[in-house]
């Protein structure tokens, strides 16, 4: 007696539930491909050729980050050595603190501008970038300390390359607690977010910042009668400089 052949039990729906599985895959996929493609199509834009022969020439402009006054203090070295160099500091110490330094190092002050705008690293760029783009900048130095690293690099390099700037990193040894403190989060968020805008600033262009003051405009009597801080490694003393 032969045996009937029993019937597989197969669920009727298994193609469909495949179907709705890969439909699923691609929906989760496709911002994933977006992103990837939004983040990285500034590539296209940049003009490598210039890149490369910017890189073999001097600095052209300077960009201070924030966070520290032995920044400040270190950059009055370069404006003596290259006094044809303009400098942005960005987001720095209080306009009379940088001032002052100035004057005691005895460093050119004519082409120094003070740009208070941005509250974070990723908005150092932002900022500097239009100021930097209008000076004409090939070359860019940025002064900046350990403590900083990586994250203001990649950024630098990220932003500025999607302009067609050359990006050179200068460190400067702070003192005591630092200004900067990165954490392998924050370096993810801001290099992402910098990836994007990279992209976004070939069709968009942000307004230059309207705090932008030159050294030489900073009017010491008023910051006198409202008082200032400035921080304690920069040895400035304002009593003495207010009494003036």
């Amino acid at each position: 007696m032969k045996w009937k052949d029993q019937p597989k039990n197969r669920p009727k729906n298994r193609p469909k539930n495949r179907q709705w599985q890969r439909r699923v895959f691609w929906l989760a996929l496709a911002p994933l491909v977006g992103w990837a493609i939004l983040s990285w199509s500034w590539l296209l834009f940049v003009d490598w050729g210039a890149m490369r022969s910017a890189a073999k020439n001097p600095a052209d402009a300077i960009l201070v980050l924030g966070g520290s006054i032995a920044r400040e203090i270190y950059v009055t070295k370069l404006a003596k050595d290259n006094p044809q160099i303009p400098i942005l500091i960005s987001s720095g110490s209080q306009e009379p603190c940088i001032k002052f330094i100035f004057e005691r190092e005895l460093a050119p002050q004519d082409r120094v501008w003070l740009e208070k705008c941005a509250k974070s690293t990723f908005g150092n760029f932002y900022f500097s970038v239009p100021i930097l783009k209008q000076w004409g900048t090939r070359k860019v130095k940025i002064i900046t300390s350990p403590t900083h690293l990586p994250r203001a690099k990649w950024l630098a390099q990220i932003l500025f390359a999607a302009r067609n700037i050359w990006v050179e990193v200068e460190l400067v040894q702070e003192q005591g607690i630092p200004g900067n403190r990165e954490s392998g989060l924050k370096t993810i968020l801001d290099v992402g977010r910098s990836l994007i805008w990279a992209t976004i600033s070939q069709v968009y262009s942000p307004p230059q910042c309207s705090a932008t003051t030159k050294i030489t405009e900073v009017n010491l009597n008023d910051w006198c009668q409202k008082g200032f801080k400035c921080e304690y490694q920069g040895q400035v003393k304002k009593a003495g400089k207010c009494d003036n």
